[in-house]
């Protein structure tokens, strides 16, 4: 009677919901496993679960007055961690056969996301051969009962889901000892953990995601700081927001892919935020790809308006740019400002107060973002994002790394950069972190100076980028940093020691595309392997495909919820073309990886950056490699030219005036390199091309290594 109207009176209060299904539960032996939210989940699973299982809890716990009292109804096992004897006891209890229930973590999360996983759990799954059942508690945390006090604002009653899902094993692994038996069972059930809180995501819109950030946190919350300095608010982004998108609905139709040509701030949020919930398209422009890239891009996505800046236009010198786009219409905010009328302002006030009648009808898969590829290898693509595909990436992201709204972010690369607006903007937008939006990543002395200002914790930049902030910046400018990664290129080990040895910051290098929103992987605190992009994000699917002449790795192809809904193509403007490389949903990636024993990716290179020369294939990343262990201060690239006689030849650009082929022979000699990997063609340049995004800008190289066909070798 007591556990009847326990149940009854915990699902009034906080609303608990169960999906999944019950029928899970059906095996002979069966280990629940669950994330550990607050003092009262073990309640929760053992009112609301369609079954009587055993719950394991510490002493600690079990000895409290409360839980002795409340454990007298519920069937547990009390046990010391610290006890040799715990395991094997948990072992025979699984072995009855009646379901049993444990919280891997251990302790009850202090960030929102998951805390370190425990191998004990894991290795008695392997051990006894349990179908492991991992149920996701969600809302718990925001409760008096867990302790996020001070990190996220608290209910007396919060919303509770719980969601079972399907029935996963662990395998007892086949390593030589029982630690590492156990080391790597524990690995695998922190992976199963991650794909759990990945799974139960909820499905929402851009637009939804912000709304339900704004009801979490109060309108008054301080998220965006821009130059100006201001900081802008959820209720005054929604403002923003809502008078953006009146305008637009005048500009615009529904469905339209609509061109966003503005800097990093607080306005270009308000600009995506209206466009996306009036079921238009922001296309992210690259105004660094200059009127040819601009043109192609928006032939490609069938781009009709785009909306700007004037005062953004002048400062970047970009109006000669924009006065060569032939078909599109140019709207500029200043001149549309004046166009705000009395019946405008009221439906804005009305609309501030139910927000959640402003949007127009849409599904989360339905295009939400549309961004493009950097061009570095052909014309630029358009890459069309749908709602679940931005946010899954935004899901993936925080069930790895421990982003809480302490942290402050500190967003200089640009918005039309995948690796920016996923991780540096919507991130923060939807999480409740604070970020200040820098204009350029190219302001090498005054970012550092911003990070320490404004108390930035969460950094992330190019390896480029991040070099040349460490050369500027004092000592203790990044003092209060605890993230900083790098991606879009690989990480220097230069500017790795830079950092560690300067400011004793572990960079933590990751890998992603702009076609999987962007992030694939990336290392984390708790997983982090130096050479490696870090382990594949929750959710994800891989495939290394063999490649003639490629011993080690093969060419990755991935599938997940982040991955691209399809292109957008210059010669079939407007059409999304779906991504099937292994069928339905799979990319390839282009890219040559090898994964190692514990799941670390380590990328070998690009597919189109490999040069086959006399029949073997060779990799312009090793051949750059070798160029920086000979001029490590330099700035080298790598390219080909065709070759008469052996079918490709290698070119080298180098920033270094007396580097000679004999420096690359001895570098080659020491690292173990093959003979072949050292070009006889080096060019001394001022400066190697880049992009706006910062990475090396291959096309002008390839073309400038062709026109070196009438050089003689170095």
């Amino acid at each position: 009677m007591f556990k009847t109207l326990a149940r009854i009176l915990f699902k009034a209060l906080f609303r608990v919901q169960l999906s999944g299904q019950p029928s899970t539960f059906i095996n002979t032996r069966t280990l629940i496993v669950a994330n550990h939210e607050s003092f009262i989940d073990g309640l929760l699973l053992g009112l609301m679960m369609p079954v009587e299982a055993v719950f394991v809890v510490h002493t600690q716990i079990a000895n409290r007055p409360l839980f002795r009292f409340l454990l007298r109804f519920v069937p547990h096992l009390a046990v010391d961690s610290t006890s040799p004897l715990a395991m094997k006891q948990i072992v025979k209890l699984v072995e009855t056969g009646q379901p049993v229930v444990i919280f891997p973590e251990g302790r009850i999360t202090k960030t929102g996301s998951l805390m370190k996983v425990y191998d004990g759990a894991a290795f008695v799954a392997a051990k006894t051969g349990a179908t492991i059942v991992p149920v996701r508690i969600d809302g718990a945390a925001r409760s008096y009962f867990g302790r996020l006090a001070g990190v996220y604002p608290r209910k007396l009653f919060p919303k509770v889901t719980i969601s079972i899902q399907p029935r996963r094993h662990i395998p007892m692994p086949d390593l030589p000892s029982a630690k590492l038996r156990r080391r790597r069972a524990g690995e695998l059930l922190r992976q199963i953990l991650l794909d759990m809180l990945v799974a139960t995501r909820p499905q929402r819109t851009l637009f939804e995601a912000f709304l339900e950030g704004k009801e979490t946190f109060g309108a008054n919350y301080k998220l965006v700081e821009d130059v100006r300095l201001v900081e802008e608010s959820y209720g005054s982004l929604l403002k923003m927001a809502l008078g953006m998108m009146r305008l637009m609905s005048r500009l615009t139709a529904p469905g339209e892919v609509v061109g966003v040509l503005t800097p990093n701030a607080a306005p270009t949020l308000g600009l995506v935020l209206a466009l996306s919930a009036g079921r238009r398209v922001p296309a992210l422009l690259n105004y660094t790809a200059g009127s040819d890239g601009l043109q192609a891009a928006c032939i490609a996505a069938n781009i009709k308006t785009i909306i700007s800046s004037r005062g953004f236009l002048e400062k970047a010198r970009l109006t000669q740019v924009i006065e060569k786009l032939s078909g599109i219409r140019i709207e500029h905010l200043e001149d549309l400002k004046s166009t705000i009328g009395l019946n405008d302002r009221l439906w804005v006030l009305w609309h501030l107060a139910f927000p959640g009648g402003a949007a127009l009808a849409q599904v989360p898969d339905d295009p939400a973002i549309v961004l493009f590829t950097s061009g570095s290898e052909g014309k630029p693509k358009g890459v069309v994002h749908s709602h679940t595909s931005i946010l899954s990436n935004v899901a993936q992201i925080r069930a790895v790394a421990d982003f809480t709204p302490h942290d402050k972010f500190m967003m200089a690369l640009p918005l039309f950069h995948s690796f920016g607006l996923t991780c540096g903007v919507l991130l923060p937008l939807v999480s409740g972190c604070k970020v200040f939006l820098y204009p350029s990543p190219l302001h090498y002395r005054i970012i550092p100076e911003i990070v320490y200002d404004r108390d930035c914790t969460v950094l992330f930049g190019t390896s480029t980028f991040l070099g040349n902030y460490g050369k500027f910046a004092h000592q203790y400018d990044f003092g209060r940093l605890r993230y900083v990664v790098a991606g879009a290129e690989k990480l220097s080990e230069e500017v790795r020691k830079l950092w560690i040895e300067k400011f004793g910051i572990r960079i933590l290098e990751g890998y992603g595309v702009t076609e999987c929103a962007p992030v694939v992987a990336v290392n984390v605190p708790m997983a982090c392997r130096i050479g490696s992009v870090g382990q594949l994000l929750p959710g994800m699917e891989y495939e290394l495909e063999p490649v003639p002449g490629i011993e080690h790795g093969g060419a990755l192809h991935v599938k997940g919820p982040n991955v691209m809904k399809g292109y957008f193509l210059f010669d079939q403007p407007g059409v999304i073309q779906q991504p099937q490389s292994k069928g339905a949903g799979w990319y390839s990636t282009g890219d040559i990886v090898e994964r190692d024993d514990d799941g670390f990716l380590h990328i070998r290179g690009r597919l189109k950056r490999f040069a086959k020369i006399a029949g073997e294939m060779v990799s312009l990343e090793v051949v750059e490699k070798l160029a920086v262990q000979a001029a490590p201060k330099f700035v080298h690239a790598a390219s080909t030219r065709a070759d008469a006689a052996k079918g490709e030849a290698l070119v080298l650009f180098t920033t270094d005036p007396e580097l000679k082929r004999e420096q690359l022979l001895a570098a080659a000699k020491a690292t173990g390199s093959p003979e072949l990997a050292v070009p006889r063609v080096i060019r001394q340049i001022d400066a190697i091309p880049l992009l706006g995004s910062g990475k090396t800008d291959y096309v002008t190289l390839k073309k400038m290594s062709e026109a070196t066909a009438s050089d003689s070798p170095s």
